[in-house]
């Protein structure tokens, strides 16, 4: 795994996506197999499928369905690390410009920002909570969900979907954007 240090796995996606789901930085795992969300821990897949963004529950070599249904993947900081606590408040803003580059260039419906944390430091919103956000970026509402991460014990997996579900209702309710 040493060896998929500072690697970057390539964005999913592209123009009119319903929701483009953006991780904190992928884990080394994820980079060594060039897959989102592919560490075992990850509860990133059952809590996509249970909210009802899939039929089936995906594996991560199977992330390249996504944007026929809709769905994109990227990250804030594109450097694979061990913890996503290795990446530096300065990292994370950067990646957040160009995060809000690529939401405006891609323009889908929802950007959903996996993990509050990083959310607050990349974008100076040290107030923000889950969901909704006030302010869009690049033009696109932003919508913050836990981090599916193992590392995160606040939320089990049926806790996740419960609040994927949300934005999932929300991107079905608003087909114009």
């Amino acid at each position: 795994m040493a060896a998929a240090a500072d690697r970057t796995i390539p964005d999913l996606g592209g123009p009119g996506l319903r929701v483009l789901f953006s991780g904190i930085n992928p884990s080394l795992y994820s980079a060594a197999t060039g897959h989102h969300f592919a560490r075992p821990g990850n509860r990133f897949w059952p809590a996509l499928h249970r909210a009802g963004f899939t039929g089936r529950q995906l594996h991560p070599s199977e992330q390249f369905e996504l944007p026929a249904a809709g769905l994109g993947i990227t990250n804030v900081v594109a450097r694979a690390t061990t913890r996503a606590d290795e990446l530096s408040p300065a990292e994370l803003t950067a990646g957040g410009a160009v995060l809000a580059a690529l939401a405006a260039k891609w323009r889908p419906r929802y950007l959903a920002i996996l993990g509050v944390t990083a959310y607050r430091t990349a974008f100076a919103r040290p107030k923000a909570v889950l969901g909704l956000q006030p302010e869009p970026l690049g033009g696109v509402p932003v919508w913050v969900l836990p981090n599916p991460s193992g590392l995160n014990a606040h939320y089990t997996v049926d806790t996740l979907a419960t609040a994927y579900a949300e934005l999932r209702r929300a991107a079905a309710a608003d087909p114009a954007r």
